[in-house]
C-alpha cells in the first residue's frame, strides 16, 4: 500500500520514473468545477490531458482505467468535457472498452429546471491493448433460474421456410449484468459520512475492481479523495496506491484504509 499526499501529475511521473506499473485504475477526477475541493486544483484542459497521458504510461499492458465523470450545464448548454476526454484517452492510445452508466437512485432535483433531473454519470472502462481480466458480475436474475428451459439452435432459412432446433437446458441462478448499473447515494452508510464533496458508492468501487482485477493486482486511484477506492481494494486483497492533494480529504483517506487493512489482518 502506498498512500500520497501530493500533486497528482507529479506523482505520477515519479512511480513512472520508479518504473511502477498499475493494473487498474478507479476514479473520478474533479470535472468541470462541480466541486470546489478546498480550492486546491485547478482543473482544465491542460491538467485532464497530461493526466490522462500519465495514465496510459503507468497503466500495464492489458490494464483497465474505469473514469466515472459527469458533465456540468451552462446556460442550457452542457459542457460535453466528458466525451472529449473518452476520445483523448483513445488519442493517446487507449482502447474505449465500454461506455457504462452510473445511475443514481433516489437522486432528486438537481440539474436545470428546464430539463430532467440528472441521475447519472459516465463510467468509461478504457484498456491498455488487450484486455487481461474480466470476471463478470452474474446477478441478473430470471424468473426460470434452475428450471428447465427450451432455447433454439441452428435457425435457418430453407426453401420450405424456416427451421430450426429446439433444446431444453437448466437455465442459470444468474447471468452476466448489463452495463447500466444502480446504486443508492449519499452518506447513509459506515464510513461514507466524510467530508468529501462528491463520494461514490463503495460497492460501485467494489464492483469494478472485482470486475477487472484478479487478488494481488495493483489498484490505483490518482484522485484519492476519501479513499472509498483504496479501502475497497484492500478488503479485496489488492494493493494498492492512491494520490490526493487536499491534505484534510488525505487525513480521512488513510484513516479508512489503514482501519480497512487492520480489519482485514484481524478477520
Amino acid at each position: 500500500m502506498l498512500l500520497i499526499n501530493g500533486d497528482c501529475i507529479e506523482e505520477i511521473n515519479r512511480l513512472i520514473v520508479e518504473d511502477i506499473r498499475v493494473d487498474l485504475t478507479v476514479t473520478s477526477p474533479p470535472y468541470d468545477k462541480l466541486r470546489t475541493y478546498k480550492n486546491s486544483l485547478v482543473w482544465n484542459e491542460n491538467v485532464w490531458k497530461q493526466t490522462i497521458e500519465k495514465l496510459y504510461k503507468i497503466t500495464a499492458d492489458g490494464g483497465v482505467v474505469v473514469w466515472i465523470v459527469g458533465d456540468s450545464t451552462s446556460k442550457g448548454n452542457e459542457t460535453g468535457t466528458s466525451f472529449k476526454q473518452a476520445l483523448y484517452f483513445k488519442e493517446v492510445g487507449f482502447n474505449l472498452h465500454d461506455t457504462m452508466i452510473y445511475h443514481k437512485k433516489a437522486v432528486g432535483a438537481c440539474g436545470s429546471k428546464n430539463g430532467y433531473n440528472q441521475a447519472f454519470e459516465y463510467m468509461f472502462v478504457l484498456t491498455k491493448g488487450k484486455i487481461k481480466t474480466f470476471n463478470p458480475i452474474k446477478d441478473l436474475r430470471s424468473k426460470r433460474a434452475g428450471k428447465p428451459t427450451k432455447y433454439t439452435k441452428n435457425s435457418k432459412s430453407t426453401s420450405d421456410g424456416y427451421s430450426s432446433e429446439t433444446h431444453t437446458k437448466i437455465a442459470p441462478e444468474g447471468s452476466k449484468r448489463q452495463n447500466l448499473w444502480h446504486y443508492n447515494i449519499g452518506f447513509s452508510s459506515g464510513d461514507d459520512k466524510t467530508k468529501h464533496p462528491a463520494v461514490f458508492p463503495e460497492k460501485l468501487a467494489q464492483d469494478h475492481i472485482l470486475s477487472w482485477s484478479n487478488e494481488g493486482d495493483t489498484i490505483f486511484d490518482p484522485f484519492m479523495g476519501s479513499g472509498t477506492t483504496g479501502k475497497m481494494a484492500i478488503l479485496n486483497n489488492r494493493k494498492f496506491i492512491g494520490i490526493e492533494k487536499v491534505e484534510e480529504y488525505f487525513e480521512v483517506s488513510v484513516k479508512r484504509i489503514t482501519e480497512a487493512e487492520l480489519w482485514k489482518k484481524q478477520n
